[in-house]
């Protein structure tokens, strides 16, 4: 067998690819392994949240990403009318992460994105044609046999193991964690488009609520646009995923093929489903591998990077032995009822969009149409609160950290480039640090971990007061920032940082 590892990783997804990187920044000796040989060339994801961004950018991927991505402000749900029955976003800039709310992009891009990220980083290799045909539990460690094209194998072990091998994933089956499954399922067929010209889409992405066909019509990334279209309950899945029928369903918008390149054309049924258990061991799942859930909150993809994010951290300081290894237990506790919440929202916007009887679609929008009129201003859909984990009790506890734009002497940006991202303790009220006795201090430092007094006079500045209305909203006089920016817990005062790190240690068992 080979040295034994830190970290394997089974699939190399954006998952798995966004999994390596934060281990491999991390200096941790990861592998990945993926059974085709090639990426995938066809657009799947072309969503992802404010907060993503936040993590690819912790990532750094920032600079790669930003002439790839189309930021779309608002959401729309409309009826066969033309009518606004929803309207979820903002209509103004600014998101609480410092990206845009939400951001569209072309997955194959964004894969080789991460590729080259991942194969730049010393301690990470990334292996192609490997299958993984073996995964079990040994002492101390996990072993696993992988099969290459050639019919050869290769026999490995690593610390820990992650299968992040999607819906049909082998290491959930070898780990034997069943699927617990909401039972909320349609076949849609997914067109992807290249216009042959620029065209202006208003709305940017929306939904068409018409009983006659439902529709998704959303951006693809730059220079792409996908439509959707539900299978009709006379239809067979035959008759809807042919070359043909993607074009006559594309005719009605204008689209043809003298103005445009069918980039794909696939049938899928979208789930709503999560598996039981995401540890068993030494071995975790991530991503498809641990949850579906239809595409209409664009939630899939999001869900998964977030397991990646919550998962690294805590694998690093388990492997660094600066916590046990029941802090691993924290990331399935915490990360079900997320993505669960996640789920919930997927079905029921699904709900509103998988309607085909006239009569119940009329029905909808008699109520969804007066209530869009009642409001002023879209649908804001806040992140669900982490599930019962690694934090303190309290209001923002568990919930997502805001990140705003700072400057720091002639340093200007978003905070994780001009301060630091991972542990992070904030204040508006002045110097955290000063409220930390030398041991607490250092063992801050130990982690990583940065301080920061961010206020309109500085001396961090708070450029656009993004600070001042989170910490006002919460109460809040400090705040303890975890590596995936999930507030570890808050403080009304200042002095309320030395409880803040101590609680943080003696969590950690190491005080």
């Amino acid at each position: 067998m080979d040295e034994l590892l830190d970290v394997a990783i089974v699939g190399c997804g954006p998952v798995g690819q966004l999994l390596a990187i934060l281990l491999g920044q991390r200096g941790w000796r990861v592998r990945v392994l993926e059974r085709w040989t090639n990426p995938y060339p066809l657009p799947r994801a072309v969503h992802f949240d404010h907060e993503i961004g936040r993590v690819l950018q912790s990532a750094g991927l920032a600079d790669a990403l930003a002439p790839c991505t189309e930021p779309a402000s608002v959401y729309e749900w409309r009826n066969a009318a033309g009518e606004l029955l929803l309207r979820i976003g903002r209509d103004a800039a600014g998101s609480l992460s410092g990206w845009p709310e939400s951001s569209m992009f072309c997955q194959p891009i964004l894969e080789r994105i991460l590729d080259e990220r991942a194969r730049s980083l010393p301690s990470v290799r990334v292996d192609r044609g490997c299958e993984v045909v073996e995964a079990r539990e040994a002492d101390e460690c996990v072993e696993l046999v992988a099969r290459r094209e050639d019919g050869s194998t290769d026999s490995l072990r690593a610390r820990f193991g992650v299968g992040c091998d999607g819906a049909n994933s082998f290491v959930r089956g070898a780990l034997g964690s069943p699927w617990c499954d909401l039972g909320f399922h349609f076949d849609w067929l997914v067109v992807d488009v290249l216009p042959a010209e620029p065209r202006r889409w208003d709305p940017l992405n929306w939904q068409l609520c018409d009983p006659a066909r439902p529709t998704t019509l959303v951006s693809g990334g730059p220079g792409r646009r996908r439509w959707e279209f539900m299978r009709l309950p006379h239809e067979t899945l035959e008759e809807l995923n042919d070359e043909a029928t993607a074009w006559r369903l594309l005719a009605p918008w204008g689209v043809h093929s003298g103005n445009a390149k069918l980039e794909r054309h696939a049938v899928y049924t979208f789930r709503g489903r999560w598996a039981e258990a995401w540890r068993k061991g030494r071995w975790l799942l991530a991503g498809d591998a641990a949850h579906l859930m239809p595409p209409f909150a664009g939630q899939g993809m999001c869900s998964g990077l977030r397991d990646a994010s919550n998962l690294a951290w805590k694998l690093d300081l388990v492997l660094a032995s600066r916590a046990d290894e029941a802090l691993l237990d924290s990331y399935a506790s915490e990360r079900i009822p997320h993505v669960r919440a996640m789920i919930e929202l997927s079905i029921e916007l699904g709900k509103v969009i998988c309607v085909a009887d006239p009569e119940a679609a009329a029905a909808r929008d008699r109520r969804m149409v007066a209530e869009a009129r009642a409001r002023s201003a879209p649908v804001t859909a806040a992140l669900p609160r982490l599930g019962p984990g690694f934090f303190e009790e309290g209001p923002a506890a568990g919930r997502l950290f805001v990140q705003d734009r700072v400057r720091r002497g002639a340093a200007t940006g978003l905070f994780d480039d001009v301060v630091g991202g991972g542990w992070a303790l904030v204040s508006p009220l002045g110097d955290p640090a000063t409220a930390l006795d030398r041991d607490l201090a250092d063992f801050l430092a130990s982690l990583g971990g940065v301080t920061a007094h961010v206020s309109a006079a500085g001396p961090l500045v708070d450029l656009n007061g993004g600070y001042a209305r989170w910490f006002a909203v919460h109460g809040a006089g400090v705040a303890l920032q975890r590596p995936d920016f999930y507030v570890f817990g808050t403080a009304p005062t200042l002095d309320g940082a030395r409880p803040l790190v101590a609680s943080l240690r003696r969590k950690l068992g190491t005080g």
